[in-house]
């Protein structure tokens, strides 16, 4: 595999809870990070005292978070809506030459900033609500 732009991972959500994918434009910087809990099941027998973990066990979280400038108000007034009307709606994570992550995702925060002779910007963080599905490309 080769070096990939930053700027083709993309962070996409349903406009209108029908599967019509749109791109958070705008974004400038975007993440998503996978997290497995552990179930520790390590006793007295476990072989030269080392830990033994439970395969298989545990909870699978996922979070995304990104941040950027205002580019489309489509996309902003959803997402704005989205966190307070509490919606959990299908988000899409597009990672270049990898795949597609797809699934339900909370918006657990919005924070906009701005300053007096620059852009306005903002920062978003989601957690994942339910199972997620994963189409390599």
């Amino acid at each position: 595999m080769t070096a990939q732009n930053g700027k083709d991972l993309l962070i996409k959500l349903d406009m209108d809870n029908t599967g019509n994918f749109s791109t958070l434009a705008g974004l400038r910087a975007s993440r998503i990070s996978f997290n497995a809990e552990t179930v520790d099941v390590t006793s007295l027998e476990s072989a030269g005292g080392w830990r033994e973990l439970l395969g298989g066990a545990g909870v699978k979280s996922a979070s995304i978070s990104g941040s950027g400038i205002f580019k489309d108000e489509a996309t902003d007034e959803r997402a704005r809506q989205i966190f307070f009307d509490g919606e959990v709606p299908d988000f899409q994570v597009i990672v270049p030459d990898f795949g597609v992550i797809e699934g339900a995702f909370m918006i657990t925060s919005i924070e906009y900033a701005g300053t007096y002779n620059g852009e306005a910007s903002y920062e978003l963080s989601l957690a994942s609500a339910g199972q997620l599905s994963f189409t390599a490309l």
